[in-house]
């Protein structure tokens, strides 16, 4: 079956919300639970990445303003996930990292995503499960390009 680009984009469309909302709702984690927000958990897993980072590259991470990644980070340091230092020699220069706490949550919500996936990619067959990661991981490189 041969499907316009915009007619891709409308079952796309339909198709997307469903799946964003079963993947959230199967997310059995401090995300349901409203500790942290799907913003939060980015940052997290990206510092356990990156390690120390200065506040610029969170935000630059995230796309948004210093000052708006400044206040998702002052949630994570008094939520005790990460903790906040200062350069020395320069104390305008904030650096960020995460702690064991953050870690362990980092680590729990990881499980929980790859028991979900599991769960629902198990019902699909081999060569679908192929395919698809295969697509998902062409539009990645290609996100990551439109960064670039």
């Amino acid at each position: 079956m041969k499907l316009s680009v915009s007619d891709f984009a409308d079952r796309i469309n339909e198709i997307m919300p469903v799946m964003m909302k079963e993947f959230s709702r199967r997310q059995a984690s401090e995300l349901l639970r409203g500790k942290v927000t799907l913003t939060q958990i980015l940052i997290l897993e990206f510092l356990e990445r990156q390690g120390s980072t200065k506040m610029t590259d969170i935000a630059r991470f995230m796309k948004v303003s210093t000052a708006a990644a400044t206040g998702i980070v002052e949630r994570l340091v008094k939520s005790g996930y990460v903790i906040r230092t200062f350069q020395e020699g320069d104390r305008r220069i904030v650096r960020i990292k995460i702690n064991p706490r953050g870690l362990e949550l980092v680590k729990r919500v990881a499980l929980d995503r790859h028991k979900m996936l599991i769960s629902i990619f198990g019902k699909v067959s081999d060569q679908d499960r192929s395919d698809y990661l295969r697509v998902l991981t062409k539009i990645k490189n290609n996100l990551i390009k439109e960064v670039v």
